[in-house]
């Protein structure tokens, strides 16, 4: 769900008799013009699976965080469960029509788990890079990352986990290297599935992002 912005009455004190249908119209342009939105666009872990209040998943633990810092930005979760980079980059598009100020992409895990090759999701990733550079410029992106669970072998391991750092590099976006860096594998911050974070786990990993996410912020 969006987040209200805080308006300024600036234009209410300083531009005269504010019933003026003029004025109101100089107000809601200002206010166009100034809302910035982050869009989450990401799986299970970003759409907060299992959680009994979709608000309590991570994209909006840190959006609520950083409106009490005082940023004015609203959000768009769109995260979608069992998502993969190719349903990603197939959904793209339509997603972007929110305008982003700022484009945080959390995707990848769906593919490790289906044994999807790498090469493969490292070039979906850089496909969504690309569009989203292409079609917004002044867009800022946040590439999360994600590690391959020991089961999927070393060498696909290996492979897997360079994607982020490579593209990071590559594609000139900033990187969180491992967006479940606090929760992984401790059993009372995941459900029974051990793979989706709790809501205690959700802070955390709103903790995770947010030094990464706030240099991108301005107010």
């Amino acid at each position: 769900m969006p987040y209200v912005i805080f308006i300024s009455f600036f234009l209410l004190l300083t531009c005269g008799n504010s019933s003026d249908p003029t004025n109101k119209n100089v107000s809601a342009t200002k206010e166009a013009n100034e809302t910035r939105r982050i869009i989450y666009f990401g799986d299970s872990l970003t759409a907060g699976y299992g959680l009994l209040d979709f608000e309590d998943a991570w994209p909006h633990v840190l959006t609520k965080r950083i409106q009490a810092e005082g940023y004015s930005y609203q959000m768009t979760n769109a995260g979608v469960s069992g998502d993969t980079t190719s349903g990603g980059l197939g959904r793209l598009e339509w997603v972007l029509a929110e305008k982003p100020s700022i484009f945080v992409l959390e995707l990848g895990a769906n593919d490790m788990l289906r044994g999807i090759s790498p090469s493969v999701t490292k070039e979906n990733l850089r496909s969504m890079i690309r569009q989203i550079k292409s079609q917004y410029p002044n867009t800022k992106i946040l590439l999360v990352g994600m590690y391959a669970t020991p089961n999927m072998g070393k060498k696909y391991a290996s492979a897997f986990n360079a994607i982020y750092p490579e593209l990071s590099k590559e594609e000139d976006v900033p990187l969180v290297p491992f967006i479940l860096e606090k929760v992984a594998s401790i059993r009372k911050l995941n459900q029974k599935d051990g793979i989706h974070p709790t809501e205690a786990g959700h802070k955390l990993v709103a903790e995770t992002v947010y030094p990464y996410l706030k240099p991108l912020l301005v107010k």
